[in-house]
């Protein structure tokens, strides 16, 4: 049901990076990435030195999923709708309208707030028109390798964009910050006019698109088919996400830093494993086993393991977040090729959601239980989620494995 190229399947990353518009989406990701660690540490900075409150600083840098929360079941269907360069240059077209007046001296905190939804709006519009153009360019049995390697992207450059950004504030206003992340968003929107070509929106209709967008969305979680890949990628997900919210009252220090360090490490491993030497029947396989291996380390917690134990159970979990490759490969599967960018923006815009939900769940229990009991406790609601998601994720699965 997907569109496929006339090209054969790369299968190494040589021949993936011969394809040039892949370059182009890699080129940037990796841009997009310092843009956002750019524009979070000077809004995170500037709102807690205008506020005093770490409440405010926190949710300046990461309260955009709430907005995302609200304008994906509105307009999501935009990811179909339009045609998917628009789409992707409007997504760059966000942030650089917002860093550019971030980037203004003296702007109250609250109109920064307002300017902070800027972006997160549109990318929840829009979430899922950069996987449509990665369906297009790639043929079906290399789409998991290619969306492993830009997630590979984005990891690593999460770890440099905020480490730059870091040492840039030792000598940068953060105004000056914004107009960097601006002027990367501008470079982010030429590539994409540039570099990729213009296609037709695969799901032009007279349709109105807020009603399209309820329409579908209702399909997607209302299928007995697809519900249970949209819960399998978002619940289990998101309460190890509130495990790892914990790390810092946890590690008390150092640790913490390696605690993050063996989370990142495991999923670029992962995603590596995953992506580039695994097949799909075989990715297909292992979704159970990676769907366990997420959960079933950080049970280790409940202990208070020491350090090195700790690393290594972190390490060992967050391998198992490449469970998300051949989930969305069935999702590709089992959607149109009319709706998959908003059934892929659904997955994606939920997965953010579930991760936030899961870092408030966690930081409320330890209000009340230690770090690592929570932890602990966190891990075990998850298992029992992945279990409970088993016989629905049969449904979807192909005939020779759902037997």
């Amino acid at each position: 049901m997907t569109s496929t190229s006339a090209r054969p399947a790369p299968t190494t990353y040589g021949q993936l990076f011969s394809i040039p518009e892949f370059r182009v989406l890699f080129a940037n990701r990796c841009l997009v990435m310092i843009s956002v660690a750019a524009s979070s540490l000077a809004l995170g900075t500037i709102m807690y030195e205008a506020t005093g409150s770490a409440l405010l600083s926190a949710l300046s840098m990461f309260g955009g999923p709430l907005v995302s929360l609200v304008v994906s079941q509105l307009f999501l269907g935009l990811s179909d709708t339009l045609r998917p360069r628009t789409g992707l240059m409007l997504q760059m077209a966000g942030p650089l309208v917002a860093n550019t007046l971030q980037a203004v001296p003296g702007m109250p905190w609250q109109a920064r707030f307002a300017l902070l939804a800027i972006p997160y709006a549109v990318n929840a519009m829009l979430a899922g028109t950069q996987w449509v153009v990665l369906r297009d360019i790639m043929s079906g049995s290399s789409y998991a390798l290619g969306r492993s390697t830009l997630n590979l992207a984005v990891g690593g450059m999460q770890v440099v964009g905020y480490g730059l950004g870091g040492v840039a504030l030792l000598w940068l206003s953060p105004q000056t910050l914004f107009v960097v992340a601006a002027v990367v968003n501008l470079l982010s929107l030429v590539t994409m006019r540039f570099g990729i070509k213009d296609r037709p929106a695969p799901g032009r209709t007279s349709e109105g698109v807020v009603a399209r967008t309820r329409r579908i969305n209702r399909l997607l979680l209302g299928s007995r088919i697809t519900r249970p890949l949209y819960l399998a990628g978002w619940v289990p997900n998101g309460l190890i996400v509130g495990c790892e919210a914990l790390f810092v009252p946890y590690g008390h220090g150092s640790l913490a830093g390696y605690l993050f360090a063996a989370g990142a490490a495991g999923m670029m491993i992962g995603d590596l494993g995953a992506g580039r030497f695994l097949t799909i029947p075989q990715r297909d396989r292992l979704i159970g086993p990676m769907r366990y291996l997420l959960a079933a380390p950080f049970l280790v917690f409940w202990l208070s393991p020491p350090g090195p134990v700790a690393v290594c159970a972190v390490f060992l979990a967050s391998v198992g977040y490449a469970a998300s490759l051949p989930l969305q490969e069935r999702l590709i599967t089992h959607t149109s090729d009319d709706i998959q960018g908003q059934a892929l923006g659904l997955q994606g815009q939920g997965m953010m959601i579930g991760q936030a939900m899961g870092a408030g769940i966690g930081g409320a229990i330890a209000t009340y239980l230690s770090p690592g009991h929570t932890m602990g406790l966190l891990a075990a609601a998850s298992l029992l989620v992945t279990i409970g998601l088993t016989p629905g994720l049969r449904r979807s699965a192909p005939p020779s494995l759902g037997r």
